[in-house]
C-alpha cells in the first residue's frame, strides 16, 4: 500500500515538473508575442499622437495609403494582444498559466525550483517563497480584470469576439450588434500596458528574468518610430518629392 502511495505521489511529482517545464517554454513564446506588440504598437502611436505628421500628410493622395497603414498596425497590435490571451491549448493562454499559479502543489513546486537554482548552501525556499507570492498575486489580479465581468462583457470580451468575426475571420452569418464591440483607445491602452506587465511578472516568477517589457522594450521601437515617421508626408507639403507649390 505503501509502495503504490510512493509511486503515486512520484507520478504526480513528474507531471508537476512536465507542466512546469511547459509553462516556461509558453513564457518564453509570451515574450515574443509581447515584444510583437510592442513593435505594432509604437509604430501605430505616432499615427494619432503626433499632431505633427498628422498635419504634414494633411489631405492629400498619400493621406489614404497613410490611414490603411494606420489601420493595418492597429489590427496586429489587437491580434497579437489576443494571442496572448487565447484560450486555444495550443496557444500561450495567459489565462491557463494564471490558472496554474493557482495550483498550490504547482506553485510549491515552481518556489522549489526556483529556490534551488540559486545555488546556495543554505535553504532559501521560505526567502524565494516571499519574493515570488506578491508578484503571483499581482498576475491573478490583473487577469481576474480582464475575466471576470459584471454587468456587461469585459473588454477581454468584447476584443475577443472582434477577433472571432471581424480579424481573424469575417464572419457573415448573424455577426454581434457592433454596440456590444465598442472600445476606446484608453480601454484597449490599458489591456496593453496590463498585458505587457502580466508577461514581465511571468517572466520573473518562472525564469528569475527581470525584462520591462513596457519600458525597455518601448524606448527602443519608440525611438525606431521618431525616425521613420519624421520623413512621411503627404504632396501637398514641402519636401515631398512631388510637392508642387502653388502658384501666386
Amino acid at each position: 500500500m505503501q509502495d503504490r502511495t510512493a509511486t503515486n505521489t512520484q507520478r504526480s511529482s513528474a507531471t508537476i515538473e512536465e507542466r512546469l517545464q511547459g509553462v516556461k517554454s509558453a513564457v518564453e513564446a509570451a515574450q515574443d508575442e509581447a515584444i510583437l506588440a510592442v513593435q505594432f504598437h509604437e509604430t501605430w502611436r505616432p499615427t494619432i499622437a503626433d499632431a505633427d505628421l498628422r498635419r504634414r500628410m494633411g489631405h492629400s493622395f498619400a493621406t489614404h495609403s497613410f490611414h490603411i497603414i494606420r489601420m493595418a498596425l492597429r489590427r496586429e497590435v489587437l491580434l497579437a494582444l489576443m494571442r496572448l490571451w487565447d484560450k486555444d491549448s495550443r496557444a500561450v493562454k495567459v489565462t491557463g498559466i494564471a490558472e496554474l499559479l493557482r495550483d498550490k502543489a504547482f506553485f510549491d513546486e515552481l518556489v522549489r525550483e526556483r529556490a534551488s537554482r540559486i545555488g546556495f548552501r543554505f535553504d532559501v525556499t521560505e526567502s524565494m517563497r516571499d519574493t515570488l507570492e506578491p508578484k503571483r498575486d499581482q498576475i491573478l489580479a490583473l487577469v481576474r480584470k480582464y475575466t471576470h465581468g459584471k454587468e456587461r462583457p469585459t473588454l477581454l470580451e468584447r476584443l475577443t469576439t472582434l477577433r472571432h468575426e471581424q480579424l481573424a475571420h469575417r464572419q457573415t452569418r448573424e455577426p454581434t450588434d457592433p454596440a456590444e464591440l465598442q472600445h476606446t483607445d484608453e480601454e484597449v491602452e490599458e489591456f496593453y500596458q496590463d498585458t505587457l506587465e502580466i508577461v514581465g511578472l511571468m517572466l520573473s516568477v518562472f525564469l528569475g528574468r527581470a525584462f520591462d517589457i513596457a519600458g525597455d522594450a518601448k524606448d527602443v521601437f519608440q525611438h525606431h518610430a521618431k525616425f521613420f515617421w519624421a520623413a512621411a508626408r503627404g504632396e501637398r507639403t514641402a519636401g515631398h518629392p512631388f510637392f508642387k507649390p502653388r502658384p501666386e
